[in-house]
């Protein structure tokens, strides 16, 4: 049961990556491609956080009455947690970024079309 939450959550991330790719590569629309961006680093955040599962871990604080020993058995490993942590403040701001640029592309070409924008239509 356990594993099979793990891989659930494997494919999960590996099914928010792909989608995020489609919409960031072949979507014309701006804001779109910037959803799928954001797709694709919410794939990647749950895929260090599937990294970092242990079954019947326990959380990485060292209580009192732990032993050293049992502790560096059961205790999950921290470093996805903390990656993860970290990449979602950057992916916040990143995106509050990708979004105040496509309001002014807006104001400029009056359009969110990336082949508009860029001058691709034929």
């Amino acid at each position: 049961m356990i594993m099979d939450i793990q891989l659930a959550s494997l494919f999960a991330s590996g099914a928010l990556i792909i989608i995020g790719l489609i919409a960031a590569i072949f979507i014309d629309n701006i804001i779109k491609k910037i959803i799928g961006i954001a797709f694709i680093e919410e794939g990647v955040n749950l895929f260090l956080i599937c990294l970092g599962y242990k079954a019947g871990g326990v959380v990485p604080i060292f209580l009192p009455g732990m032993t050293a020993d049992w502790f560096a058995q059961n205790s999950a490993y921290p470093l996805p947690q903390a990656l993860v942590l970290t990449s979602i403040v950057i992916g916040a701001s990143t995106l509050a970024v990708m979004l105040a640029l496509a309001m002014v592309l807006y104001r400029k070409h009056g359009t969110l079309s990336a082949k508009e924008i860029l001058g691709d239509e034929k």
